[in-house]
């Protein structure tokens, strides 16, 4: 059997969200993944669908799966720490591939096999999601509309009905956000950040005030990248998390929970993070829990020798059936939005790139509307 799409980490949460879209709209999908028990309910409940066990660490399983599926279209949601490896295994194959963002310095090595990827005749597309992702693609539509850019302002900012922790996402990336420098561009040149240094609260249409603060993100270098050829000089990215939620995260981190260095537990090392990540597995989203998340970016720049401001936001709310997903549909949904794009042949650029440099707005914009997904500018909705 053939495929149209392989999902490689789909039986995480972020997969499972694209592979149930996909599955939905008639779609066959190949599930690559290693827990097979996550995904058994697609199994049962479709007939173009198969499950095929694969391992990060053994790149060879990712390579055999692809070319067993006959799929044109990747869509990678494994840990972004081996997106560079699968970029070459598609490479290799002369497959599409998108994955969900990484880190600057995986950015940039993925980024610089632009000119293979041209050569294979493929498009790879890296940073689909929320933020990077729905942000980047709502700056292409924004920046047509200035003469220059200057400032550019991004990041994301939640909440729920119910006060209690639930997972964000990834609680590796979470922490991460938390710790790791943010390397903003300031005056056209890069600034360390130290994230909860920079605390300031903020009013989010959707989410009324609440703490946000510079974190690490691709966009900070992809928005540079394509962009400062226009006149931008500075890029900050803010992540938001309501008070119920940080004060979580922060005493986990506190307690000793997020630390990488490994301890000894009655004789066998363990990693406290990869412990804490296995162990929020189980924990139960509270009945009738909802949430909303608002994906933000204000661009500052010159129009007519006038100065422009746009404020671009997207709106995502929680949906019936999907209540377990809360707003990760806003990283999931992208992502298999913008693999039909690739299928049904809407992006056929051949190169690497970020989302902001290939993806039109419009078809994209229709799509999130379609999910629920509300797309404003400067307060008028325009999907």
């Amino acid at each position: 059997m053939s495929f149209d799409f392989v999902v490689l980490g789909a039986t995480g949460m972020q997969g499972r969200i694209v592979t149930r879209d996909l599955l939905e709209k008639g779609y066959s999908v190949l599930l690559c993944g290693r827990d097979k028990t996550r995904v058994v309910h697609f199994l049962k409940k479709y007939r173009k669908v198969e499950f095929r066990h694969i391992e990060a660490t053994k790149i060879h399983t990712i390579h055999d799966a692809i070319g067993h599926s006959k799929a044109k279209v990747v869509v990678n949601c494994i840990e972004g720490n081996w997106n560079d490896k699968v970029l070459e295994v598609c490479c290799h194959l002369g497959v599409n591939v998108i994955d969900l963002g990484s880190e600057i310095p995986m950015t940039k090595r993925q980024l610089a096999m632009d000119s293979l990827c041209k050569k294979k005749g493929m498009t790879a597309i890296t940073g689909i999601g929320s933020v990077p992702g729905v942000g980047s693609i709502m700056l292409r539509y924004a920046a047509e509309k200035f003469d220059k850019l200057e400032s550019i302002d991004v990041g994301f900012s939640w909440d729920s009905n119910i006060k209690r922790f639930v997972v964000p996402f990834s609680i590796e990336s979470v922490v991460e956000e938390f710790t790791e420098p943010a390397p903003v561009v300031i005056r056209g040149k890069f600034v360390k950040k130290i994230p909860l240094h920079s605390i300031i609260k903020k009013y989010h249409r959707g989410i009324g005030k609440e703490m946000q603060f510079y974190v690490r993100h691709p966009e900070q270098y992809t928005f540079y990248h394509y962009f400062k050829n226009r006149g931008l000089k500075n890029v900050r990215f803010y992540a938001g998390f309501p008070d119920h939620s940080f004060k979580v995260i922060k005493d986990l981190m506190d307690l000793g929970f997020a630390e990488n260095e490994k301890i000894n537990y009655f004789g066998v090392k363990i990693k406290p993070i990869n412990f804490l990540t296995q162990l929020l597995k189980k924990l139960q989203i509270p009945k009738g829990y909802k949430e909303k998340e608002n994906l933000w970016i204000k661009i500052r720049g010159i129009k007519n020798g006038k100065a422009k401001t746009i404020l671009m936001e997207c709106l995502v709310p929680s949906l019936k059936s999907w209540e377990d997903a809360g707003c990760n549909i806003d990283t999931g949904f992208p992502a298999s939005i913008l693999a039909i794009m690739l299928k049904d042949g809407i992006i056929t650029d051949a190169g690497s790139f970020a989302p902001e440099a290939v993806v039109p707005p419009i078809p994209f914009f229709k799509e999130l509307r379609k999910r629920h997904m509300v797309v404003y500018e400067n307060g008028m909705v325009i999907n």
